[in-house]
């Protein structure tokens, strides 16, 4: 733990996912493959150095210190702002895991030369640990899910990939974010 104290912050859980299937493969003008059930949850199951129960990065050895992957709302507020697509921006298009509100998450990723930070979330059944690690980097087929130009627009602010240290669950609603470590 660093020397500075821990940082709680008030956000909300806004949007979780748990997908089964990698349905960006290919090239994003062919299109997503169908994913076989809904992608939403109200609810999801973490574990400590695996990830989350029944998604698609779950145990997978490459991807352990990036099993997670968190995102503030915030970015897509600005995006949709920015782009002004017809409709709004649906957080779970992003596919990142777990979108939050109120907590810029982006600013705990690992920079060049220093760790990422150690955080929890606690959405009431108790805090689930994660160690950020890199930046959550937008691809091509953001453009595709989101709106045209959500690639070059979520540059720097595309969430974070993280390692969780604990096992626990995450719901909808209102949480805590507290910054343990960075």
């Amino acid at each position: 733990m660093s020397a500075r104290s821990a940082e709680t912050v008030a956000v909300e859980i806004v949007a979780l996912l748990a997908s089964p299937l990698h349905a960006l493969a290919g090239r994003p003008s062919d299109g997503p493959r169908p994913d076989p059930e809904p992608v939403s949850r109200e609810r999801i199951v973490v574990r400590a150095g695996r990830g989350v129960v029944g998604d698609r990065y779950f145990n997978q050895r490459a991807h352990r210190r990036a099993a997670v992957t968190v995102l503030a709302a915030e970015a897509l507020d600005e995006l949709e702002r920015e782009l002004a697509p017809a409709g709004s921006l649906d957080p779970l298009r992003a596919r990142r895991n777990i979108v939050l509100r109120g907590y810029p998450v982006d600013v705990l990723a690992a920079r060049r030369g220093a760790a990422g930070a150690v955080f929890s979330l606690d959405s009431g059944a108790g805090p689930v640990r994660f160690q950020a690690h890199r930046p959550a980097n937008p691809c091509a087929w953001m453009d595709v899910l989101l709106a045209p130009g959500a690639f070059r627009g979520l540059r720097g602010r595309g969430g974070v990939r993280c390692e969780p240290l604990d096992d626990g669950e995450l719901s909808t609603g209102p949480a805590t974010l507290t910054v343990l470590a960075s």
